[in-house]
């Protein structure tokens, strides 16, 4: 019997995701454990493999497709002595029934926009001022979608200059993109402001976003909008700190390298075992309080930021943490985290010193309650042992969740924090 291979999820929070490679073809022998695709997830491009050994005997989603609902039949897998051609018919009824149902759902949403539409046209002023879907004077109707007039509105565009593909030649998104793209060949670019006319030279190049970096959007703005953010900042003298990774570093029996960060992680993880309260995330009716330090770290990639997980962070030393998170970085850059690598965590660094950033906020990394960003090491005057000096200081901002810390909670992290940064030989004991 045909064995259908199935869009799987591959993180908990996944509900669709893209089809990025097909790495066999129809009719090739696969074996259990083999990798057979590669899934684009919401986090990272992911390996599929073959739970059944057997024969690609179709492949029902083609590779690039975006958007496949998780459970959904990509392929089908023939066992030994089946019948190609009778799985073929049965996976054209599957295509068919999964064809009815989009076009179904489709058919009511393009109804139902256009009753909407009808309503709006009625009682609102908008179409009627800006004469979008009246007859215009000297010209043919124009027909155009809510959405393809916003992009034509901030775009400054002449509809009427637009080809329209959709039913009755009517204006859709596709068809102003495809204007805008066109246009955007050309360098002059001809705009109009309150009657006063000019010239501005405007190219630009039209980059499609990855799954995963619209994943990343819709993440962020979520948490912006709904997690209640507060801020709270310090000052860190990071100068024992940097004489004492210059001396450990440059030890010749050392066999590692410790960064900044590296500290930073110990001394968080020391931190959120004074104030496990941190440590925590929202769950509605509850607060969920971990009970294993485990630590999120952001690491910028081509497709997107990703948090690597450094875990048991409180137990491990300087050395084990920053080989750790040496490899995971590299791994998150080559696509190669494994989910349990970044599924998790209880807190989360976003470090930009590196880039000379001296101070900024971060949004926080659902289902966390906090994170820390950390500028830029910076020398300036400072009071030293009552007497004014230049020290390298270290604004380091704390993000906190309303809902699950109140203000005094994050000021005490914050004060259990600074002392170990700024009396780093307590992180080597």
């Amino acid at each position: 019997m045909s064995i259908e291979i199935l869009m799987p999820a591959l993180s908990p929070t996944m509900t669709e995701g893209k089809l990025a490679k097909w790495l066999v073809k129809e009719g090739d022998q696969v074996n259990s454990g083999d990798i057979i695709a590669e899934i684009e997830t919401d986090k990272a491009t992911m390996e599929l493999e073959a739970v059944d050994e057997g024969v690609i005997g179709e492949i029902l989603v083609a590779e690039g497709t975006e958007s496949v609902e998780v459970n959904k039949p990509i392929g089908i897998l023939l066992e030994e002595g089946e019948d190609k051609i009778k799985t073929k018919n049965k996976s054209k009824e599957a295509k068919k029934s999964w064809s009815t149902k989009k076009i179904k759902k489709s058919s009511a949403k393009r109804d139902n926009g256009l009753i909407e539409k009808e309503k709006r046209d009625k009682h609102s002023p908008l179409s009627t001022e800006l004469n979008l879907s009246a007859p215009l004077p000297h010209s043919k109707r124009i027909f155009i979608s809510p959405l393809a007039r916003r992009i034509a509105e901030s775009s400054n565009l002449d509809i009427s200059s637009i080809s329209g593909t959709g039913p009755g030649g009517r204006i859709i998104k596709n068809d102003v993109e495809g204007y805008l793209n066109s246009i955007s060949k050309s360098p002059i670019i001809k705009q109009t402001k309150e009657s006063e006319s000019y010239s501005t030279e405007r190219s630009f190049e039209v980059i499609q976003n990855s799954n995963i970096r619209k994943i990343i959007a819709k993440r962020l703005t979520e948490a912006k909008i709904e997690i209640p953010h507060f801020y709270l900042t310090i000052e860190c003298n990071i100068d024992k700190l940097l004489n004492i990774r210059k001396e450990l570093n440059e030890n010749p029996s050392s066999d590692f390298k410790l960064s900044v960060n590296d500290f930073i992680i110990k001394a968080s993880a020391l931190a959120l075992k004074k104030v496990p309260s941190v440590n925590a995330s929202w769950a509605g009716e509850a607060i969920h309080q971990n009970n294993q330090v485990d630590i999120s770290v952001a690491v910028a990639t081509e497709n997107g930021l990703i948090t690597p997980i450094v875990k048991d962070a409180d137990q491990k030393g300087l050395s084990e943490i920053s080989t750790e998170m040496k490899t995971l970085a590299e791994r998150a850059r080559d696509n190669k985290l494994k989910p349990e690598e970044f599924q998790g965590g209880g807190f989360s660094i976003s470090n930009l010193g590196m880039y000379g950033i001296k101070e900024f906020t971060a949004i926080i990394n659902p289902p966390q309650s906090a994170i820390l960003a950390v500028g830029a090491g910076i020398k300036k005057p400072a009071i030293i042992n009552e007497e004014v000096g230049i020290a390298t200081i270290m604004n380091c901002t704390l993000s906190c969740d309303h809902r699950v810390i109140d203000g005094a909670v994050g000021a005490q992290f914050l004060s259990h924090f600074k002392p170990l940064i700024e009396e780093p030989l307590t992180l080597l004991l």
